[in-house]
This record gives structure tokens, sequence and C-alpha cells, in this order.
């Protein structure tokens, strides 16, 4: 490696793995915000960054954030203007969900997906505690409803158990050799799937709330893990779990580019600049007449063209 990378941020401060192999803990130095962004962490994990050793022993700072290849970001949840960088410099993003125990809504999916796709970030969709549901039930037909509905859009969806290892090999060739941001809400898994994933890590696991059914924060601050080779290689970025996924700075009229069902159907509207909201000959509202678009999907398309139309800082949407 010969690039210093920052592979932990504990709030003030950033881990820093040098090219030569030392771990540095560093403050950052100067103004690393990007241009027309404002953010909660101007250096994210990720950052390929320049260091300078301090005065005394055990200080060193960031002084410089070199230039990113990509980054994905959603709006802090606490600042109503800012956004948070999750990871930077990623190959691909893996959103961690549950369908049930606790259920990770469609909207908290497609605000995910779609800013993946704004920032150019391949994502993948890990389905976890699938040992949970019982062949021939109603869960199970929901859990092949799903895999249909996501695949037919053209994302890749893998039905995993991180507890018993069910699907963890076909995971595992998806990320080996790259470096990857997992994504999810709280109580879904990832923890259990990270030590899954790299044997030995043991991270501390939370467990899921009886009365609301939703998980506990066991990650505080993001990290970047090494996955040893003979597990297939590579970098996992464990971020911490999120209730809503705030999306921002989306153009109204690019947001369907963000739906690759919607923008792939809109080029059949009878307007060019059709919002698909109501206008004549939108070719998007005769395909979810005739089911070929998902309703669950076209209502998140309207809520994120809704934030982006407005303006309204308060967007920090929670699942339904």
């Amino acid at each position: 490696m010969d690039y210093n990378l920052v592979i932990r941020n504990t709030g003030s401060r950033y881990v820093v793995l040098t090219s030569d192999g030392r771990e540095v803990l560093c403050a950052a130095k100067g103004n690393f915000r990007i241009k027309g962004l404002r953010t909660t962490n101007p250096v994210a994990v990720g950052d390929h960054v320049e260091i300078r050793l301090g005065a005394t022993p055990g200080e060193a700072f960031i002084t410089k954030v070199l230039p990113r290849a990509n980054y994905i970001i959603r709006r802090a949840s606490n600042l109503s203007k800012e956004s948070h960088i999750l990871a930077a410099n990623i190959d691909q993003a893996l959103l961690v969900v549950t369908l049930f125990h606790p259920a990770t809504s469609t909207t908290f999916i497609d605000r995910f997906l779609a800013t993946a796709e704004a920032y150019g970030v391949h994502a993948v969709i890990a389905i976890n505690k699938t040992d949970l549901i019982q062949s021939g039930t109603d869960e199970c037909e929901y859990l092949e409803a799903f895999g249909y509905l996501y695949r037919s859009i053209g994302y890749e969806v893998v039905d995993i158990s991180a507890r018993t290892g069910d699907g963890i090999e076909k995971l595992r060739s998806i990320l080996s050799g790259k470096i990857t941001l997992l994504s999810g809400n709280s109580g879904v898994g990832k923890t259990t799937l990270i030590n899954r994933l790299i044997p030995g890590l043991d991270l501390r696991t939370g467990h899921i709330s009886d009365i609301h059914g939703t998980g506990m924060h066991t990650t505080t601050f993001s990290e970047m893990f090494p996955v040893p080779d003979d597990n297939g290689g590579g970098y996992l970025i464990d971020t911490p779990g999120v209730k809503g996924f705030g999306t921002i700075d989306m153009d109204p009229r690019e947001v369907s580019h963000y739906f690759p069902e919607i923008f792939s159907t809109g080029r059949e509207c009878r307007f060019g600049d059709c919002t698909h909201t109501g206008e004549p000959g939108c070719a998007v509202a005769h395909a979810i007449e005739q089911s070929a678009i998902a309703q669950s999907r076209y209502a998140s398309y309207l809520s994120i063209l809704d934030d982006a139309s407005s303006g309204v800082a308060d967007k920090y949407r929670k699942p339904f």
C-alpha cells in the first residue's frame, strides 16, 4: 500500500494505517470540506490522507485528504442541513436487511439504493436471518417476492443467515478482494455477519427489543476491517446502524435516474420532462397500473422527489 488509509473514526480523532503498516492516531488539521457540501465528518473511513507527526510523541495530524474515487453520504440524523459521509473510496455497498425480527422497510431500502446510484456505488442486498423463515409460510412467500422484485430491477440479492452460515460462501465470493461498505438498520445482524466473515474478530453484538422489534446500536463509529486472504481478502467497513436514511442534494429532475426501472420506462413518456406525477401520456403511470413497476418503489420515488423539490430541511424519514 503506497498511501495512508483512514481505517477508524473515533469521533474527534482518526486511526490511520500508514503506508509502512503502522496505526497512528491522528487529529484533523485544516479545512477538508467538499466544496458546496456541509458534512459532519470531513474526514471519512476509507479516505487516503497525508499526515504529519507532531512535536510530542503520539501526536499526529491529518493535513490533506487526497481526491476521492467516490463516497456515499446520507443526511445527518440530528443536523437537518448537514450530511454524513458513510465511507470513501469503496468498491461496493452491501445493504443488510431483514424481512422480520426486525423488518427493514422498503422506504429505507430504496432510499439507500437511490443514494448508491446517485454516487456511482455498486449496491448488493443481503437478506439476513432467513433461518427464521419456515418454508410454506406467508413469510417464505414474502421472501421470494421481495427477492424477485429487486433482482428484476437488476440488483444482486443474496439470502443469508449470519447465525447458521447459510449463504455465506456465496456472499464471500461477492465481497472477495473488494472494499465493501456494510450498512443497515440496527438489529439486522451486521455485527454477527462481520464476525462470520472474519473469524476471530469477535465484535460485540446487541439484542432486539421485544417491545419495539428494533435493534440496539453496537457500532458507535465507522471502522474498516481487513478480511484475511484465506477468507477472500479485501476490507469490510462497518457503520453504525441507523433508523432512517435521509437523502441530500438530489436534483428533482434527476431523481428518476436513481430508480433504474422508472428511468428506463420514463423514456417512453409523451413529454421528455415528465416527472411521473400525473402528466398525460406518462408511461410510468401505465406501468404501475400494469404492475410492471412496484407500488412500493413508486412511493419511495415520490418521497425522495418530495425531498428534492421542497428543499425542506427536516426530511429525515424513518421507516413506515
